[in-house]
Parts: structure tokens; C-alpha cells; sequence
């Protein structure tokens, strides 16, 4: 009911847009120090993926009935991004012992709500990137997502793992004639620049895009290969696979503190809420939860809740006329509506992105700063209304459904919480000054395009190698001079990123 309170003291009609991999670029502002926290340990949405899922003992499986006491290896968080590092972990040191901990059920963070895309930038984030970084790092960016889209689909289809992953062509969709002007500029500087085009399918005339699309007032149209999947289904594989090379997970486990060891040089001692484990080395791999665990990390990566909406959508978009791409529609003032419709499952359609009504949120969480590490908040009803406009108004044929109001949709949705970096890039790396103690964190809302090489990639650190060994770009890597320059612009107050 509109005005009601839920037990987290937040209205029942509050949460953002989907913490799906296509967040969109935003501003980050350095003068409020964004909040952090643990994750909270009830009260949390149900989102779609996780709810096929409520059957699997992994979600709460412990790999021994008792915390260990030692290990070589402590990976904090369970997510794509710890799952991706335990995996290279035992790849290259068969032989040492690796526990994960998670504070919650497994996985049941931001991959466990995420709006199931992978779609690797291929050009609409180069003119940003290239203002912050230059021309060369700004095209390896956007090179190495299309590496890690590439990864993703051969682990997928080599290994034979049932997570619905559909490859296809994504469509990027400018919805007003500015920013299909703005969109073109982008694209025609990223190739200028020697960016790879030849695998975009562009269309500038409108109504050739609204026929491709499916979107009325379509400006154009953008279309490469990109996936969706079902983001728990893949962790848990790749989980479970761990689990028989000998990794130890331990669900329902908080990591509280990192410390020295007293009684070891070199090592640290990882307290939780069921006790202690001395370790040589220490992945935070907890993303928007980062600066909870390592002060360090704060004003670095800020917590920002979001929501999706799964809709079941009508007979005209079911079975041979179901939406046929995964997309990102383009919309004023930055706001952005990605849509999965689930071809190779369900069919439901999960809205998810920065669409219209996230502002008004963003200003609500300002209210109520306990907040931004809650992912039990759902329902923000400018968020879901702007969804339901959108269909409606934009999608051919879907707005006879409308026609009766009560039964006429059938939706839901959950939230999420992303890990914004301040410089609009993770932070991949041994942290400065902490020795043993590394991060892989900061995706920024895309980390679904960019961690299956960017965990590896921080266990090559790990293991003694160069930066250069990891192919990522040079930007991720997190160094002393990268922290303090972010940490001077924000105690000026200055605006740090658009990304």
C-alpha cells in the first residue's frame, strides 16, 4: 500500500532500477562521503534468480561443519568476482587452502540480483572514458569487455553449464533525435580513434530502428553480440567445481575485521562472527560492502542501491512474438531502461538500468543514509510506474494490455546494491600499504563485463606477476598515486566522474 512502512522503516513503495551489469554513467558528486556498511542480515528482496533457486543447498552450504582456523587463502564475498578468484586460486596453487566467506546465502548479493546481461561496451562509453583516461586506455577498456564477453560464452559453452545463456545481437536505442545525434558523434569518435566497428549494425533511419526495435519513437539503432544468462545459475557452477578442488565455503559467515597476525609476520587474521582464520592472503571481493571491511576503501567505492522489475509480459510479446534482443533504451537527462526478456527460459521480461524514476530515489536514500547498503527495499513506485510507462507508450502492440487495469500486468521487483567507483572503474590489486591483502571490487554496475578477466587477472598479481601478465587496462589497477589523487579531488569536493 502507497505510504506503508516496511520493518526496515523505508516505504514499501521504495528501491531503485535494477543492479544489472548496464548501469549507467553517473556523476559521482565527492562532497556527501557516500555511507557504508555490512550487508544486513534480514528483510532482503527475493529476486528472480534467486527465487528459481530457494531449493539449492548451496545457498547456505558449509564445506565443513566449523570454521577453519587457518588457511593460505581467505576470499571475502561469494559473488561472480570471489567465485572467479577461488577458481583461478586453485588453478594455479592446486595444493593450498582457500575458504570463502559469505555473510549471506551464496551468491545472493549483486550477481544474485543483477538484470542478467552481459553486454560488453563496444562504443557508447569511449567519449567518457577517453576524456578521463586518454584515447589508448579508453579503447582497451571497451577491448577488454568484449575479451571478457568472449570468456564468458566459451567457459559457458565448453563446459556445458546450464545458466539460459542466450548470445545474440543487443540493441542500444536512442529515444529522442539529441541523443541519437550525441549517440552517432560517440560511435563516429570511437572509430575514428581505430576502434573495431565492423561487428555493429547501425541504423540512423527511425523507422527502420522502430522496426528492428519494437520501440515507437526509435531515433536509431545499435546492434552487436552481447549475452543474457541466469547469473546464479553460472557462479554456483563454477562454485561447486571449486568446492571439488578443495575450496571451503562458509556461508552465513561475517568477515568483521582484517588484522595482523600477532603470532605470525606476514599474515593476517580475518575475524567473523564465528570466530577467526589466520591467512596469508586476503581477497575483498565484497564490491559495494568494500569500505565496511577496509577504511581505506572509503569515498573509493560507494553503495548504491537499485532496482528490476521482472514483468510477465503479454500474449503480444509471448512465444514466436516475444522480444527477440536484450536492450539498452536511451532516454533524456542520462536515465537508461535495459530490458532482458528471458528468450531462452521463462520469457519474462526483466526491466532493469537508471530509468526515470532512480533520481527521485537517490534523493529518498539522502534522507535515510542507513539505507544504501539495504537490498530488502522494493517497489519504488516512480521507478516501476516509469517501467510501465515505458511499455505502454513505447513498445508496439504492448499497450492494449492495458486496457484492464487490474489484471493487466503482472510484475515485481527486488533490489541490489552497486558498487560505484569514484573514477567510474574497478579496483583491481594488492591495496596500498597492506601487503597480502588484495581487492577485486568497484565494477561500477557492469561487472558482469568485466570480471571473468579481471578476477583472473588479480590472481596473476597474486602470484608475483607484472600488471602487464593481466591484459587489463592500466587503469584498474589500484596504486597508491590513483587513491590519493581520487582522495584529494574528494576532499576538495570536486566532481570526480560522468562514468
Amino acid at each position: 500500500m502507497a505510504g506503508s512502512k516496511s520493518q526496515t522503516g523505508a516505504p514499501a513503495n521504495a528501491v531503485p532500477a535494477g543492479p544489472g551489469h548496464e548501469q549507467e554513467p553517473k556523476e559521482i558528486k565527492a562532497a556527501t562521503p557516500p555511507y557504508s556498511d555490512f550487508p544486513k542480515r534480514h528483510g532482503r528482496s527475493l529476486s528472480h534468480w534467486l527465487a528459481i533457486v530457494q531449493g539449492d543447498p548451496l545457498l547456505a552450504h558449509r564445506t565443513t561443519d566449523d570454521l577453519p582456523s587457518s588457511a593460505d587463502i581467505v576470499v571475502i564475498g561469494s559473488g561472480m568476482t570471489g567465485t572467479l578468484v577461488t577458481k583461478a586460486c586453485l588453478e594455479t596453487w592446486p595444493n593450498k587452502r582457500v575458504v570463502v566467506l559469505e555473510a549471506n546465502d551464496f551468491c545472493s548479493g549483486a550477481t544474485g540480483r543483477n538484470a542478467g546481461h552481459c553486454k560488453p561496451d563496444q562504443w557508447r562509453g569511449f567519449a567518457e572514458y577517453q576524456k578521463q583516461f586518454g584515447t589508448q586506455q579508453a579503447l582497451k577498456i571497451l577491448q577488454n569487455e568484449q575479451q571478457t564477453w568472449s570468456n564468458l560464452v566459451k567457459y559457458v559453452r565448453e563446459n556445458n553449464v546450464d545458466c539460459d545463456l542466450w548470445v545474440g545481437d543487443t540493441l542500444d536505442v536512442p529515444m529522442t533525435p539529441e541523443i541519437a545525434k550525441a549517440a552517432k558523434q560517440d560511435f563516429e569518435s570511437y572509430k575514428a580513434a581505430g576502434g573495431k566497428v565492423d561487428h555493429i549494425k547501425v541504423t540512423q533511419d527511425p523507422a527502420e530502428a522502430t522496426k528492428i526495435s519494437r520501440v515507437k519513437e526509435a531515433q536509431a539503432c545499435y546492434a552487436w553480440p552481447a549475452s543474457t544468462l541466469h547469473p546464479w545459475k553460472l557462479a554456483a557452477y563454477v562454485m561447486r567445481e571449486n568446492i571439488k578442488k578443495g575450496a571451503n565455503l562458509q556461508t552465513h559467515t561475517v568477515a568483521r575485521r582484517v588484522r595482523q597476525s600477532p603470532r605470525s609476520s606476514g599474515k593476517w587474521i580475518v575475524e567473523t562472527d564465528r570466530g577467526e582464520i589466520e591467512c596469508s592472503q586476503v581477497v575483498h571481493a565484497t564490491n559495494a560492502y568494500s569500505a565496511a571491511l577496509e577504511p581505506s576503501l572509503s569515498g573509493l567505492i560507494r553503495p548504491i542501491p537499485h532496482i528490476c522489475t521482472k514483468v510477465v509480459p503479454p500474449e503480444t510479446f509471448s512465444g514466436s512474438k516475444r522480444l527477440q534482443n536484450s536492450y539498452g533504451v536511451l532516454l533524456p537527462n542520462r536515465a537508461l531502461i535495459t530490458i532482458n526478456p528471458r528468450t531462452t527460459s521463462d520469457g519474462h521480461v526483466l526491466f532493469g538500468g537508471s530509468n526515470p524514476g532512480q533520481p527521485r530515489f537517490e534523493k529518498w536514500l539522502e534522507e535515510h543514509g542507513s539505507l544504501y547498503t539495504d537490498d530488502g527495499l522494493t517497489g519504488f513506485k516512480p521507478i516501476t510506474e516509469a517501467v510501465r510507462s515505458f511499455a505502454q507508450s513505447q513498445l508496439v502492440d504492448w499497450a492494449d494490455e492495458f486496457k484492464n487495469p487490474e489484471g493487466a500486468i503482472n510484475q515485481r521487483s527486488w533490489s541490489g546494491i552497486i558498487g560505484l567507483s569514484a573514477d567510474g572503474v574497478p579496483f583491481v590489486g594488492q591495496l596500498p600499504g597492506l601487503p597480502g591483502q588484495w581487492v577485486c571490487a568497484g565494477h561500477h554496475g557492469h561487472g558482469m563485463a568485466r570480471i571473468f578477466t579481471a578476477a583472473p587477472g588479480l590472481v596473476q598479481l597474486m602470484a608475483g606477476k607484472p600488471w602487464a601478465s593481466t591484459e587489463l587496462p592500466d587503469v584498474y589497477q589500484i596504486t597508491p598515486a590513483r587513491v590519493q589523487q581520487l582522495k584529494r579531488l574528494m576532499s576538495s569536493g570536486s566532481r570526480l566522474s560522468k562514468l
